[in-house]
């Protein structure tokens, strides 16, 4: 697999990362044996990047890569996991914030994945009020000095809390949701992003699985999975669902890309490789439920860029048919 300078941290990673969100919960039941599974295969095929949380399963995730870096010596060391803290409970909003609710987040994840130091730790998607007051960078730069994390960064929603991100001092990395159907950051961040050497780690580029191209209206989701419970962003942010368009639309405009998509190329494949086109982009982090899934993933990294009048015509899809409905924060 291709690999990227992940920032200023100075450290290369494979550009097709791992996201784990489905190996905790919210995305239907993993067993434990497929999500070991899952994360051996996609070691194998070259992934070094796992992005995971302490709220994913409520910590499942983090115990599975660290039983996984336990029983693989080979990736410890080599694979860099990130994790996110801020919206595990308890003790929850707003304690979750402080200089104690962080400090006692970082321990249980150090635990949790069996490592002295967390190779990158991110907000999760906390507050902008709270961003802005400052408090909590000045609690991961604490903990950075102390050796508890290697480098710190911000998973956000908006591109305003990106830009704000950015621009603070020691942050290393930017977790964004880009797709075909989320273009914004193109315009708003990536220049930004590279001038002051901010990795930037794609979450979602399959848009929930939308951009895979099998799914139809009447896809249906078992109950315990995000894209039933959360289509209308009843639980979070509704833009961590379906990129925040309604679900019956997003089929149609999923539809309306078919005929684009390059002869002998997949769907998931030609949108996957679209967020690699872009230099801005560190690492993608589709999720997988089985080794098939991450292999596949994986393979991206080994196809030609898509043209440039390809993309051309993408961006104007997005721009005649998507960008005005898109819902939730953007």
């Amino acid at each position: 697999m291709k690999k990227r300078r992940f920032g200023k941290t100075g450290r290369q990673v494979g550009e097709v990362g791992l996201g784990t969100w489905q190996l905790g919960a919210g995305w239907g039941d993993v067993s434990e044996a497929d999500a070991l599974a899952t994360l051996r295969a996609a070691w194998e095929a070259g992934t070094t990047l796992f992005d995971t949380a302490d709220v994913y399963g409520m910590g499942r995730a983090e115990t599975l890569i660290g039983r996984f870096l336990k029983e693989t010596p080979s990736a410890r060391g080599r694979v860099c996991v990130a994790t996110k803290l801020g919206r595990f409970s308890p003790p929850g909003w707003p304690e979750n914030f402080s200089r104690a609710g962080i400090r006692q987040h970082t321990e249980a994840s150090l635990r949790r994945l069996g490592v002295d130091a967390l190779d990158l730790t991110q907000l999760h998607c906390v507050p902008f009020a709270v961003l802005k007051q400052g408090e909590v960078f000045a609690h991961l730069r604490e903990l950075q000095s102390e050796g508890k994390i290697r480098a710190f960064g911000v998973s956000v929603e908006s591109m305003a809390e990106a830009d704000f991100c950015v621009r603070t001092d020691g942050v290393a990395a930017l977790q964004i949701i880009f797709s075909i159907f989320r273009q914004k950051p193109i315009a708003t961040l990536f220049e930004e992003a590279k001038r002051r050497q901010v990795a930037l780690l794609v979450r979602l580029p399959l848009a929930s699985g939308l951009l895979g191209g099998k799914m139809t209206k009447a896809t249906v989701f078992p109950a315990d999975d995000h894209r039933n419970f959360n289509r209308d962003g009843a639980r979070f942010n509704v833009g961590e669902t379906f990129a925040g368009l309604p679900f019956e639309t997003g089929v149609e405009l999923a539809d309306a890309l078919k005929p684009m998509v390059p002869a002998g190329m997949a769907m998931s494949d030609f949108a996957l490789r679209w967020c690699l086109d872009f230099d801005a982009v560190s690492t993608i982090i589709p999720g997988a439920r089985n080794p098939a899934q991450a292999q596949a993933n994986a393979r991206v990294s080994d196809l030609a860029p898509l043209s440039a009048e390809l993309h051309a015509q993408l961006a104007a899809f997005y721009r005649e048919r998507v960008s005005a409905r898109i819902r939730g924060p953007y």
